[in-house]
């Protein structure tokens, strides 16, 4: 049982997990070679996968598919409207499909799987819920705002990946982003800021969450040590002192975090 985020940033986003002979990635937003690449360094190839599971259709989250599936023959795990604005995105590439309809729950493997919607600017974004017999994975990506029902379905999360996309004032002082973009990120259906995320935080801190990783960290618009301590501090203020939190890269994969250690739900 082991979990390596591959990498995670505003212009990528691809996880692995695995769980018994069960062996998923989440998000395919890597080139096909550089996923390869980072698998390997965890002594992974992307013919053992059992498949991937799909977030939404951004290209940060689904840049790989095309290469990596038609080469492999990899299950792609999607609602209908993610499989269709994929579709239109790799015409030619003959992507093998099992399509799940938001909120519900499905098996692959070993691990059970719950989707439900998020406020996002695509055409149906999901969230997951990853069970396994060593611990659950919450997965908030990309997402405007957090509703209750979204609390609701991550509260077991042992691990949780959020995003914090960007720090409000550097993104106010941006010179390269039009206001229209700026509006678009901000908004109930654009990407969570540090402090955003630190609620977020606050609000899911329980006796069994143990790690969260803060992802989809902006290049221009943040930074990891300023992510880290805006949420850190908050947690810390809610006296959550037992969970570990870390900053993600876009450039190089995260410790592989083996899950035989959490208590089971």
């Amino acid at each position: 049982m082991q979990f390596t985020i591959l990498g995670s940033g505003s212009g990528g986003n691809c996880a692995y997990l695995e769980a018994g002979e069960t062996r998923l990635l989440i998000d395919a937003g890597f080139s096909a070679r550089q996923i390869r690449e980072r698998l390997a360094g965890i002594g992974r190839a992307p013919e053992g996968l059992t498949g991937i599971l799909v977030t939404h259709e951004h290209g940060d989250h689904i840049t790989g598919l095309g290469t990596l599936c038609a080469k492999t023959g990899i299950t792609i795990y999607a609602n209908r409207f993610t499989r269709e604005a994929i579709e239109k995105q790799f015409p030619a590439a003959g992507l093998k499909f099992a399509v799940f309809e938001t909120g519900a729950a499905f098996s692959v493997g070993e691990v059970e799987v719950q989707s439900f919607s998020v406020p996002h600017d695509a055409m149906d974004p999901v969230g997951f819920l990853l069970r396994t017999i060593a611990g659950n994975i919450g997965f908030l990506t990309d997402l405007g705002h957090a509703t209750k029902l979204i609390l609701e379905r991550v509260k077991p999360a042992n691990v949780l990946v959020l995003e914090a996309n960007h720090d409000l004032k550097l993104l106010q002082d941006d010179t390269r982003r039009p206001w229209s973009t700026k509006q678009r990120i901000l908004s109930r259906h654009g990407h969570l800021s540090n402090d955003a995320a630190a609620e977020v935080a606050v609000q899911l801190a329980n006796a069994e969450l143990h790690r969260i990783y803060l992802g989809h960290l902006s290049r221009d618009c943040n930074r990891p040590e300023l992510a880290h301590r805006t949420v850190v501090t908050r947690l810390r203020e809610v006296g959550a002192n037992h969970i570990a939190v870390d900053s993600t890269s876009q450039e190089k994969p995260s410790p592989t975090l083996p899950l035989a250690g959490f208590r089971l739900l």
